[in-house]
Parts: structure tokens; sequence; C-alpha cells
């Protein structure tokens, strides 16, 4: 179950799990199922004799006494397959274990997944599945650092956990199956792509029907069901094209308005798989990103996953969408992340309009200094892995902006650049739409030598005023220099922020407020600046952290705590990443004004809504203003029609039509 999409199963409960399947031959039709495989595991490390309880999604690294255990682990279950999975394919899918997976079943080899511990597998276990049987499941993990590895050895900083991490699934299907469907959205035409593989042991004639919906279930009239059909030779894989549909009128996704369509792909064997997606365009225009048509300048965070540490990588659902939630409050709408996320927090992503780029977890100028041997070919080939896997299950996300090829490897390193280079081709071929940037933070001096300049837009990760010494006049400088360097091009600073990660650097959250203000007034006065990403979110669980221990290593460098607990600096970063630039209540006027710069864009579907409270702090009035399209830099003015009497104090806030604020005033409304 690969490519972002959810199965239309049904999903057999743990404790039931004799599933319904009729018919032998791979010609019959057969209903698939999906068994998932979280909750209890037997775990132990390599070290330890006997075996314990955990619940998978699990790290080892949050655990008392494992937290510093880089090395190899044992997990194992068992689970029963009933006589009537005979002539079904039995696989499994793990969405993520980090780094490296050795699978047996019943003592028998089923397959690995190495050195990509942030990407999803799927491995066919039907020969070694015994029916009407109890069947042991065993999985070999090992989060040993590793020099032909992306993340190499030691160079990134994040928590390097080991574990099974994501969730487990139990697929059976029939002999014909679908492997990967894949979409491929615009507003001229949707396209979709089928990959189905034959494990059966004769030739099948496959038809494929297809099905556009909203995603709430509607149907769409002008989306008629589409049909193709093929001849798959045993043992065989192909690629189906579907005749692309064309909607009337389609609903675009936007970050204001995140409407998702689904596709379903059914198979004559039986086989039914589902995708969510969205229609919109992205495009760069000189120096501009330009959403449905719409030039558009961003603001978001970064959020380093895995950081509390109760949860470290293995994070619940729950706690994906506390966090991006909480983004969605800060005026988020634009994020990266260092190496490729959950399908969970992409979901979250496409629901609620936060725009994110993704990347191969590539980090720091040490993946390519004392290459030794065949290193070289080595991580490129391991990059390659990642890369192809990572877009092969998130390209369906609406909310993927970008993709990332790595992060600070110094683009002006010969070994770099080539590496940057095969992987930028590598991207653009396997998803010629979207753009593909790296991060760089190799562009102070003599930017023109980069690599960054041959990406579809330039990535810049500073920090004057904490890792690099000087202030706004230098950073002025540089930036002014960048633009002399790539003038055609748009720049997103990619990092910037205040790390209490020194001796000479304590916590000081007052000094992050003042370098988010000042850099944001000078990226504001440069309209070549397409995005800006403030890091980070949350102080972040790391390998090299330079405090607290346990589970608690950590950098103090976010707006929130490793819980969540907000800091004096989150209100900060929520007002300076507001469209909304002023919002103000004089007697029963309200005025604001949109930002004219970043972040800009037009605010579209937003509501002002004012709560009149009377002593006591009670709530008397309220009232709800559907407000015009605002382009950025526009003034509006409404006049309330709240209740004089007995009011003390009125509060105005402007929501998004996704329901978050954008900004709050208060008065007295007289």
């Amino acid at each position: 179950m690969l490519a972002n999409r959810r199965r239309f199963l049904r999903a057999a409960p743990a404790a039931a799990l004799p599933l319904s399947l009729s018919g032998q031959s791979s010609q019959e039709s057969r209903e698939p199922e999906a068994l998932p495989l979280n909750g209890e595991w037997e775990f132990r490390v390599a070290h330890e004799p006997a075996w314990r309880t955990v619940t998978v999604p699990h790290t080892w690294q949050v655990d008392t006494g494992l937290t510093e255990h880089y090395g190899q682990a044992s997990y194992r279950r068992r689970f029963f397959a009933p006589a009537r999975w005979a002539g079904a394919v039995v696989r499994i899918e793990f969405e993520a274990v980090s780094h490296s997976a050795r699978v047996r079943l019943n003592g028998q080899a089923a397959g690995e997944h190495l050195r990509a511990g942030y990407t999803p597998f799927t491995l066919d276990l039907t020969s070694l599945v015994k029916r009407n049987a109890w069947n042991e499941l065993e999985v070999a993990v090992d989060n040993s650092f590793d020099e032909q590895m992306l993340p190499r050895g030691k160079s990134s900083d994040w928590a390097h956990d080991g574990g099974i991490t994501r969730p487990v699934t139990l697929l059976v299907t029939p002999q014909v199956y679908i492997e990967h469907l894949w979409i491929d959205a615009s507003p001229a035409r949707i396209a979709a792509r089928v990959v189905i593989r034959n494990a059966g042991a004769a030739e099948a004639r496959v038809t494929v029907s297809e099905d556009i919906l909203t995603d709430a279930g509607g149907t769409i009239e002008s989306a008629n069901p589409r049909a193709a059909e093929a001849v798959m030779p045993a043992g065989q894989t192909r690629t189906i094209e579907l005749a692309p549909v064309t909607l009337t009128k389609p609903h675009l996704w936007h970050f204001d308005d995140p409407f998702l369509y689904r596709a379903r792909v059914a198979l004559n064997s039986g086989d039914v798989a589902e995708s969510t997606f969205g229609i919109r365009t992205i495009e760069i225009r000189g120096t501009e990103f330009v959403l449905n048509g719409e030039p558009v300048r961003l603001m978001g965070v970064e959020r380093m996953a895995g950081s509390n540490p109760e949860f470290g990588m293995a994070e619940p659902r729950e706690w994906i969408d506390h966090d991006h939630a909480d983004m969605r409050a800060l005026n988020c709408i634009y994020t990266r992340t260092h190496w490729p996320q959950d399908r969970r927090l992409l979901d979250y992503c496409d629901r609620h309009g936060i725009l994110i780029q993704t990347e191969v977890p590539g980090w720091g100028p040490r993946t390519f200094q004392n290459l030794k041997g065949n290193d070289e070919a080595a991580l490129l080939a391991n990059g390659m892995l990642q890369l192809r896997e990572m877009i092969a299950d998130a390209r369906n996300h609406p909310c993927i902006f970008s993709w990332g090829v790595c992060n600070e490897v110094n683009g002006q390193n010969p070994p770099a650049q080539a590496f940057i280079r095969a992987m930028y081709k590598e991207a653009k071929r396997l998803d010629p739409v979207r753009p593909v940037t790296y991060a760089s933070h190799s562009l102070f001096t003599n930017p023109g030598r980069d690599v960054a300049g041959e990406m579809d837009y330039v990535m810049f990760n500073q920090y004057f005023g904490s890792w690099q010494k000087g202030g706004t006049p230098e950073l002025e400088k540089t930036l002014d220099a960048l633009h002399a360097a790539f003038p055609g091009k748009p720049l997103v600073i990619s990092e910037y922020g205040y790390c209490a990660c020194t001796d000479d650097r304590p916590e000081n959250d007052p000094i992050r407020v003042g370098i988010l203000e000042s850099q944001n007034k000078v990226f504001r006065e440069r309209p070549w600046i397409a995005g800006l990403i403030f890091f980070c979110y949350n102080d972040y669980r790391t390998h090299i952290g330079d405090k607290g221990e346990g589970a608690l290593k950590q950098r103090v460098h976010g707006v929130v705590d490793l819980y969540g607990a907000r800091k004096p600096s989150w209100e900060v970063l929520r007002r300076e990443s507001s469209p909304v630039e002023s919002l103000t209540l004089a007697g029963r006027q309200v005025t604001l004004k949109t930002r004219a710069t970043v972040p800009a864009h037009t605010l579209r579907g937003c509501t002002l809504r004012a709560i009149a409270y009377g002593r006591g702090a009670i709530p008397l009035a309220a009232q709800s203003i559907a407000l015009p399209d605002l382009p950025p830099g526009a003034t509006h003015t409404a006049t309330l029609q709240l209740p004089s009497a007995g009011i003390e104090r009125v509060t105005v806030e402007v929501l998004r039509g996704t329901g978050e604020a954008v900004i709050q005033a208060a008065g007295t409304g007289t």
C-alpha cells in the first residue's frame, strides 16, 4: 500500500483475524482486506536475554536505559492466517522502520529494507504464510550510524530514533492487485496511473475502472467512470494510464480552502484502491510563487518531529494533529521538513491547508567530506532510493509544495554539487510539475559558485545574531548579494531564528523575538523574497543535543518546549506570520489592513467576528460579518451592530475560511 493511497478495504479488528475471501482463481473477484498490526509486540535489544511487551509504533530511544542505544534490536508478534487466505496474496507494509529492517516469517527470510528509515516498504509474505495456523513475524531493526546512508554517520541534528516508528498493516488481496495509484491533477485535467501486479501463475485479463468523487463522497457529474483493459502476463507488473478527465468547474485546493477530491480505482479481480487529491497549480514566475494563478508570498515555521519525550519518532496521530493545529494557530501556511514525513502528517496538511516541502535526509557539510572508497557512489544510491520512495508515496498530496534533495551540505563542494544535480534531475523526471530545490547555508561568500542557483528556487539558511556573527547590516548585504547572483529566482529564507545551543548563548526568548522582528523587517523590504520559514516551532530532541539528558537531550530553538508549552515568542511569531498587518477597534468601527509584503496573499472567505462582554466578562452579544476578498495592501472598514447597554469590552478577530483566527484586537466598543 504505497503512493499515499488509502485502500478501500474492510479492516478486520486485531482480535478478529479471519477474513472474508472467496474463490481460488486469480481471475475470480476476491474482496481485499487490511489487517492493522499495530499494538502489542514483543521487543528486546541485542544484549537483552528476555523479551518484553511494547506498543507499536515504537522507538526504544525514549525507553529508560535505552536512550543511547544505537544498534540492533528485535520485534516479534504472531498473527493467525485462516484457511480462506488460500489463493490470496499476503503482503506486509511498514510505513517506516528506522533505519534498517530485516523481516522473517516463521523463521524464513521475507525481505529487507536497508538504510531508509523514513519511507514505507512492502514485502510479499505469500509463500511463507501458513494457512489455518498461527504465524510468527520477526523484525530485526538496526539504527546504527552509517557512513553510507543519509543522514551520513552522525552528521544530522535530530533524533536518530530506532524502531518500528510508524504503522504496520497486513494486506490480503487477489493475485491481481494494485501496487500504486498516482493522480496528476490540474484545473485542465485529472490523469491517473495505476501500477498493477499479477502475482498469479497464469495470464490475466484485467479491467480497470475509475470514479472521481468529492472527499465527502459526492458524485461528480462531469467525471464519468473510466475504464481500461490490459492483458497481464503471470508474474509481471505494468503501469496503466487511464484516459484523463476534465471537470467543468473544478474546486481548487488552497491553504485557505483545502478542498479534496477522491479517486477510486477498481479491478475486475476485486482489488480496490482510493486516494485523496487536490486540484491546484504551483508556478514560479520570475521571483514570484504563483498558486492557482495568484502571486503569493508565504510564511510559516518548521517543526522537528519526534521531539516529545513521551513518543519520540513513534508519534501518535493525536500528537501530530496537536502540533499542526498549533502551527495553523500560528498562521503557518508554509513549512519544510528535513526528512520524509508520516502519512498522517501529510493528510493533516492536506485537510487543513499547510504547504510543505519534504526532503531527502542529507544534512550537514560533513555529508560529502572525508569520502573513502565507494562512499560517494553509495551515498548517491541511497539518496536516490529515499527520493524515489518519498515521491512515490507522497506525490498525490496537494500539500506538497516542492521536493528538497538535501540540507546544508555545502553546495560549493564538488561531490555535493554532483549529488544535488543528479538528485534534482531524478526528482524532475519523477515529478515534472513540482519545484525542486535544496536548502543552502553556503551562500555567504561567492554565492554564484553554489549549486543553489541551478535549482528551481533558492533556499537560504542563515542565523545572523546566532550562529553567524553580525546583525541587520550584514544580513542586508548578504541578501542583496544573493539577489545579484540569482536575479531571476525567488529566494526563500528557509531557516532563521535563535538557538540557545552554546555556552555563550543561553536561552533568551527576548533575543529570539528581537531576531524575528528585526529580520522580518529586512525581508519585507525585498520583494524577491518569496517565502520565510522560521526555525523552529519546537525545542527538539537530537542526538547531538547540548541540554537535557536521556530522552530529553535537546536543542533549545523553538517557540514551544518539548511538550508543546508556549513561550512568549509564540504570540510574536503568530502576529508576524499574519497576512493582516493591523486590526483596530474605535468605538463600533473596525478597520483592518492586509500586508502588502510577506506574508501576502488575497484573503478569501474570511469572517470578522465580534463578541461583546459585560460585567464579570460575561459574553452578552456576538456578530459575524462576511468579509469581501481582500488583496495584499488592502484596507477595509466595517461597523459593528452590537447593543450598548451593559457592554464593558468588545473583542474582534478575523477568521480564515478554515476557522483559525488570523489576528485579534479588543476595545471598549464605545
